[in-house]
């Protein structure tokens, strides 16, 4: 399996919310907990975008180089994941991260923050897949079941999309070549064998 990634097109996101109510939703995200939040850019002004952050599950993460109990860790298909029994609420990964994904369900003092929280791709943990014990800490394991994160299947305008790094970029370089609601950009061809309709429709900004 090749890397796993995120990526929000800010020329579709509608700033509906969608993907974080579903994460809370499937996850059971405890109260004060965002996993995932919509961000708008240059709010109110000409060029104002919106788009969806959470985890972005990087490469070379920062949170990894800097956790000092070695809790956060990647697996083979490129997902951030970390170990709740290790952590000790430091809030090192907080300050390193530039997405602010890591979550604290307490504010405190140094160490007393409680166990670190953000979005684990519906990849769950270092528990056995699917158990009890994994949903509780982490939530579901939608990769487990072959099924992708579902903040991404709930988005409507498919401005938010998940899966292996390679047939992301590929979708996406497609949208920006052609820019058309029917043009396959939204991969729609190749999940459901429908046919293109053409160009960009009236009005609509290539």
């Amino acid at each position: 399996m090749g890397k796993m990634v995120f990526h929000c097109d800010g020329d579709r996101c509608i700033e509906c919310n969608a993907c974080v109510t579903a994460c809370k939703n499937e996850n059971e995200v405890p109260w004060g907990i965002n996993r995932r939040r919509v961000v708008t850019l240059n709010d109110g002004v000409p060029g104002e975008k919106s788009i969806s952050v959470a985890c972005m599950h990087c490469s070379d993460a920062p949170c990894v180089n800097v956790c000092p109990t070695n809790v956060i860790y990647h697996t083979e298909d490129g997902v951030v994941l970390h170990n709740k029994d290790g952590c000790i609420g430091c809030g090192y990964c907080f300050y390193a991260c530039p997405f602010g994904a890591p979550q604290y369900p307490q504010e405190g003092n140094f160490g007393s923050r409680g166990k670190m929280d953000k979005c684990t791709f519906c990849a769950g943990g270092p528990e056995e897949a699917n158990s009890a014990e994994e949903f509780n800490k982490y939530g579901r394991n939608r990769l487990a079941e072959g099924k992708l994160p579902l903040c991404a299947e709930m988005c409507s305008t498919k401005a938010l999309i998940a899966g292996d790094a390679d047939e992301i970029a590929d979708i996406f370089r497609q949208r920006v070549v052609e820019r058309g609601f029917d043009s396959g950009g939204y991969g729609f061809q190749q999940k459901f064998g429908q046919q293109s309709g053409g160009g960009p429709r009236a009005g609509q900004k290539l």
